[in-house]
């Protein structure tokens, strides 16, 4: 099991322990080779088992696990300790820390904490595989203006990506007055956002799953709240802890954002691996892309993660051709999707995903080559050379002249 954390752990009280397996063993990276109620057999229980990682608590007799954490740590090098404690006393994390722990966690241990101490382990190990936590891949999709195809993209794309065995994929809907992914796939779904956010406070994975519907395709949904008037609030904070935990259990992440660009769309590029800017040849959407991209280019490596896709190519009263579009935005086009009107409103209106909807139709399988580079985390970021951006802006010149 090299592609999964296998993990041990000490911890006398049982709620405190309970927890934590509750909290650990929802990610199918972890594997739980072993757990121990009591500090004297845990060093034999971790020579017999040998764990990538031995998370020990403090809470119960600091004096013992803090000897357990240098038995260990002498003992079984190749092992990593981590520490929990609800305690933040500075000589207590000193002397933890002298005894060779790797991290020292706070109690209630948080899974957005436990990841981020696995990752910086994986640092200091100069990138060696024997710890490894599988790599997850955040899409966001964003609109040139309302009515351009986004969500038909971000929902068609997940499915497509959850078609393949070896991929788990949750969609967030975050256009929460409008947003209507759970149309484009026929759920009724018992919870939503909103839930995540009332209960934000206490969130953790097991929570969150149960706030995610699943689709016959396999993927997960994360649906806008139900009522319009449902006064949901998201703090851009909280919305990188959900991204956090469902990235720890999710190879792919899709994420359809509002075209209010708020501070909540704006978290969820920033958080992205890459985002998809969804455009139509017509003269308001390409002015909206230049105004965008400009936008983007404020916030550090979000312009250079940012791919232009061109929706419904081929669109009889589209009067602006390719090269002209080009010319106007200043950078590559990276994906067309032909217009297939008739197919992609049959497909909503039944709930169904293209690719069962119409498998063979050019639109599924543009889509397909979307999914299938987006997919990959080899196009994290896109090459803007030169020569591109000196590209006149031509329609729009005057936006980048500051007049």
């Amino acid at each position: 099991m090299n592609s999964v954390v296998r993990l041990a752990i000490v911890d006398p009280k049982d709620s405190s322990r309970t927890a934590i397996k509750n909290l650990l063993m929802g990610l199918d990276t972890m594997w739980l080779e072993a757990e121990c109620s009591r500090y004297d057999f845990f060093a034999d229980v971790v020579a017999q088992t040998q764990p990538d990682i031995a998370l020990i608590s403090l809470d119960s007799d600091p004096a013992k696990g803090l000897a357990l954490v240098g038995k260990i740590t002498q003992e079984l090098p190749q092992t990593s300790v981590l520490v929990v404690s609800s305690s933040q006393e500075g000589s207590l994390i000193l002397q933890a820390m002298r005894n060779g722990a790797k991290e020292f966690l706070a109690s209630p241990l948080k899974l957005e904490d436990f990841l981020g101490a696995i990752e910086r382990i994986q640092q200091q190990r100069g990138g060696r595989t024997d710890v490894q936590v599988r790599s997850s891949r955040v899409i966001t999709v964003a609109g040139a203006s309302g009515g351009v195809g986004c969500t038909s993209l971000a929902i068609n794309l997940a499915c497509i990506l959850a078609r393949n065995e070896r991929n788990s994929v949750a969609i967030i809907d975050l256009d929460f007055a409008l947003g209507d992914a759970d149309v484009w796939l026929d759920i009724i779904p018992v919870y939503t956002i909103q839930d995540v956010a009332e209960n934000i406070s206490r969130l953790d994975y097991a929570l969150l799953k149960r706030s995610l519907t699943k689709h016959a395709c396999g993927a997960f949904l994360l649906p806008r709240p139900v009522q319009l008037d449902d006064h949901t609030y998201m703090a851009p904070d909280q919305l990188k802890r959900v991204i956090a935990l469902l990235k720890a259990t999710f190879t792919h992440l899709v994420i359809d954002i509002s075209k209010s660009y708020g501070p909540l769309d704006m978290t969820a590029l920033e958080m992205s691996d890459i985002a998809l800017l969804v455009t139509q040849l017509d003269l308001p959407c390409l002015r909206n892309v230049v105004r965008l991209m400009q936008y983007f280019e404020q916030r550090e490596g979000l312009s250079d993660k940012t791919r232009v896709v061109v929706n419904r190519q081929g669109l009889e009263d589209a009067q602006i051709s390719m090269s002209k579009a080009l010319e106007t935005i200043g950078r590559e086009i990276s994906w067309t999707i032909p217009n297939d009107y008739a197919t992609m409103v049959e497909a909503r209106n039944n709930g169904i995903p293209l690719m069962e909807q119409a498998p063979r139709a050019k639109i599924t399988r543009a889509m397909e080559a979307v999914a299938a580079a987006v997919g990959d985390a080899s196009v994290a970021r896109v090459e803007v050379d030169d020569k591109e951006k000196k590209v006149k802006r031509g329609l729009f010149s005057f936006l980048g002249s500051g007049k």
